[in-house]
């Protein structure tokens, strides 16, 4: 039963993130039940988890619902994210290993084939696993964990970005330049490169603001 809500948390959680589930859904326990061919057990417990990560909110008396976040939240939490990439980024540089640099190298290759066939959701997922890659590369298991954390809790959001007109572009141009700063061990320049990569602010964070509306509509 365990592993079973494991994975069904995970099924929930990838619905929220692609958006098949908005911010705001009410998340009806029967209903996933019958979606999933399961008791309503597993996914109460799948819930649960959901709850403790932030993706959904718990509310007494009237259900799970997929977890809003206002403008100012949003602000705030790439704030945080992008100084966790930062940190990542400034250690992978000094420590990643030949092999971990070959890994990135070849997911950032994925990452433009992704954006050669104009296909924003490949690239949201070819994209994860770059992040992750450096995520892991930083050799430090706490950050690694609150870094996965908070990126998770964001992946609706980071999604949205993917959507604005030439932002795969843009991303994968910005990738390009972390990659050969790990490379080269400049563990400053890859701080700043990912921290302004993570960051929304300006045109950028109207730009996602007002991605949406549109997005639930």
């Amino acid at each position: 039963m365990k592993n079973r809500s494991a994975s069904l948390r995970e099924e929930i959680e990838e619905l929220i993130a692609t958006g098949q589930l908005q911010p705001g859904h009410h998340l009806d326990e029967t209903e996933l039940a019958e979606r999933f061919g399961v008791s309503r057990t597993p996914i109460r417990e799948a819930l649960i988890q959901l709850a403790s990560m932030g993706i959904i909110e718990m509310r007494p008396r009237r259900g799970a619902q997929v977890a809003t976040i206002s403008p100012q939240q949003l602000v705030e939490m790439f704030e945080v994210m992008a100084e966790f990439e930062a940190m990542c980024g400034r250690m992978a540089a000094r420590r990643m290993s030949r092999q971990e640099q070959a890994d990135l190298k070849t997911a950032h290759e994925a990452c433009k084939e992704a954006r050669d066939a104009e296909d924003p959701d490949e690239y949201f997922y070819k994209n994860e696993v770059f992040h992750y890659l450096i995520y892991r590369g930083s050799h430090n298991d706490f950050l690694e964990t609150q870094a996965m954390n908070l990126h998770r809790r964001l992946r609706p959001y980071r999604r949205l970005q993917l959507r604005v007109r030439d932002r795969i572009a843009n991303s994968y141009n910005e990738h390009d330049q972390v990659v050969q700063a790990i490379l080269q061990g400049e563990a400053e320049l890859t701080a700043n490169l990912l921290r302004g990569h993570i960051m929304i602010q300006g045109q950028r964070f109207a730009d996602l603001i007002a991605s949406l509306p549109r997005q639930s509509a």
